[in-house]
């Protein structure tokens, strides 16, 4: 803790440091539920392979099994947003997604993740969507179907950024006033927060990645 606070303080702004420290942990997470993965499993191991077949399952109810080939990406997304969303909760550290900065660099990743797809599967007819139905709208359809698509970086970011950080701000306010027992229902309406915001990141991603796959329709 005092060396996260060190350089904190000298050389790495905290977001960067706190989202190094979430990988760190992730990864750590992962090699301890796989270095047994061939003796006999542990209680560690079979909780993240309960959260790995939720994440698989509700990316398999979203998008279909098409979609299984960006598991990696989404489980990563997941994880890595939820894991930020607690460290908060701890007394001492802060979330990683309490940044704009972090929050809009995944939103963006999901953006061109989104337009990579969409080329890949369609080609160029992908970018006749953004043209409208018929050629002489294309004058009015162009610029909102551009607005729509730069919307939504800007919407999963600033969501995920805005209910975090005011969290946050709610929880310190509380327990500056009340330091005793009245901020604890904050705290768990606080862990609910983090849970839903996880989700709704996680699906809107998924909501537009799957639709990109699905333009011609």
């Amino acid at each position: 803790m005092h060396a996260l606070s060190f350089l904190e303080n000298h050389f790495i702004p905290s977001h960067i440091m706190y989202a190094w420290f979430v990988m760190a942990f992730l990864a750590l997470c992962s090699f301890l539920a796989t270095r047994r993965i061939d003796i006999y499993p542990s209680r560690f191991q079979n909780v993240m392979e309960v959260i790995i077949s939720g994440l698989d399952s509700l990316l398999t109810d979203t998008m279909g099994h098409e979609g299984r080939r960006f598991f990696p990406l989404i489980a990563t997304l997941g994880l890595y947003i939820l894991t930020s969303n607690l460290l908060g909760l701890v007394p001492g550290f802060e979330s990683p997604t309490s940044n704009l900065n972090v929050t809009v660099s995944m939103a963006i990743i999901v953006f061109f993740m989104t337009h990579i797809v969409g080329v890949k599967v369609h080609g160029v007819k992908y970018i006749k969507q953004f043209m409208g139905p018929v050629w002489w709208l294309t004058p009015l359809m162009l610029p909102i179907e551009i607005v729509s698509h730069l919307s939504r970086p800007l919407s999963l970011s600033v969501r995920l950024f805005g209910n975090i950080e005011g969290g946050h701000i709610v929880v310190a306010v509380l327990f500056i006033l009340v330091p005793l027992l009245v901020p604890l229902p904050i705290l768990v309406l606080k862990i609910f927060i983090s849970l839903i915001q996880t989700l709704v990141f996680m699906l809107l991603s998924m909501m537009y990645i799957g639709g990109a796959m699905e333009e011609h329709h």
